[in-house]
């Protein structure tokens, strides 16, 4: 009994690591698409280089700290309710690319 609820543990944390993992792309599809496929509200654009190269020379510190506190019309947190500081990170990456 003992060794099946450690095997049950392990793989409970397993699929919970392996869900709050996201990629980047997977995060733009699913809460920063919305904005940033047309640039809405000012938003730049993803993969425009132009719109993010003065944001990225600005730091990853500052476009967290913009999308955690929000930023114009980009509500605190963008659209993604359930992102990481690194979930985060990899969106900007990606819709910067």
């Amino acid at each position: 009994m003992k060794k099946l609820l450690a095997m049950t543990a392990v793989a409970a944390l397993t699929m919970a690591a392996s869900v709050s993992a996201q990629e980047g792309e997977a995060i733009y599809n699913k809460a920063c698409q919305v904005c940033h496929s047309m640039g809405v509200a000012g938003a730049p654009k993803a993969h425009d280089a132009a719109q993010w190269e003065p944001r990225l020379a600005k730091g990853m510190d500052a476009l967290l700290a913009s999308v955690k506190g929000g930023l114009n019309a980009m509500p605190p947190g963008g659209m993604c309710t359930d992102c990481t500081d690194e979930d985060y990170k990899k969106a900007i990456e990606f819709m910067s690319k």
